[in-house]
């Protein structure tokens, strides 16, 4: 099988990873020609100069860019990886994004002959390197039957959920469930510090019970260290939340937490923590 990646971020470069390891040849692009050279130093494969180039005569293409704009310039326009492919082909946005920018690309690719779907994805660096990320899906039932084996490269799940934009729908719900539980997490940890109590005790105990949670697992022992230097940045999440919140609003649903929580992401990133994990939420607590 012939595959296309682009977008060699802290994601994708370990999905495309993956992918050349497990399901086929893989030809690579990114922005930065620098990054792609390294990734075909490490993997194998092959890189282009252009997302058409990489993309032309494959079976499928992954995107995972940033945002928006930046899948837009990347999948679409003469240069853009839907130019290069071939009728019967599969184009697939990884990205976190817009519903409305997921119907638009599933229109272009319609218009080619080209299936689409839309895969945003959870778990984070550590389940892009680990190959064990979740993936929600919006698009044809028969174009996910033909990615689903492909998408296993570095999937432990994935799922469709609906329609085109079902699966950025499904990522908005993801990351207004975890805005909440991380900051649940950051005043618990506060409260338990002013109290006096040992606090990895006290997780270590109620993470056996009702309270438990991934984020509890896998970050209180860093939050309690102080350590927000891993993982995914406030920056993106306050993109993520920006995006649900804009869509709240379209269908009228309410989202107060979310609003809450991303307001304090703000006061994060005005401290300079843009870059940091979203756990860092704790420092604003600590810091007062």
């Amino acid at each position: 099988m012939k595959l296309a990646f682009i977008g060699l971020g802290v994601m994708g470069y370990p999905m495309a990873g993956h992918l050349q390891q497990k399901a086929g040849e893989v030809c690579v692009y990114n922005r930065t020609a620098s990054k792609a050279r390294q990734w075909r130093g490490e993997h194998g494969g092959s890189s282009a100069p252009t997302p058409a180039e990489a993309a032309s005569g494959c079976d499928m293409v992954m995107l995972c860019v940033g945002n928006d704009d930046d899948v837009r310039s990347v999948a679409l326009g003469e240069s853009g990886a839907l130019a290069g492919m071939s009728t019967g082909a599969i184009l697939i946005d990884h990205t976190t994004a817009s519903v409305t920018l997921a119907r638009e690309l599933d229109a272009a690719a319609r218009a080619r002959g080209v299936g689409f779907l839309d895969a945003p994805v959870s778990g984070g660096q550590a389940g892009a390197e680990n190959g064990k990320l979740t993936i929600m899906i919006g698009g044809q039932k028969d174009s996910f039957e033909r990615a689903e084996p492909v998408l296993a490269a570095y999937a432990a799940f994935s799922k469709l959920i609906g329609p085109v934009g079902s699966g950025q729908l499904a990522k908005m719900v993801n990351q207004v469930c975890i805005a909440g539980v991380v900051q649940g997490l950051a005043e618990a940890l506060n409260f338990a510090l002013r109290a006096g109590l040992d606090a990895e005790a006290v997780i270590e105990t109620i993470s056996k019970g009702a309270a438990g949670s991934w984020q509890m697992s896998n970050r209180y022992q860093t939050m309690l260290r102080d350590e927000y230097d891993f993982g995914f940045a406030v920056d993106w999440m306050r993109k993520d939340l920006g995006i649900a919140m804009e869509e709240a609003e379209r269908i009228g649903a309410e989202l107060p937490v979310a609003a809450l929580v991303d307001g304090f992401y703000g006061e994060v990133q005005a401290m300079g923590g843009g870059r940091w994990d979203t756990s860092s939420l704790l420092r604003r607590h600590t810091r007062q």
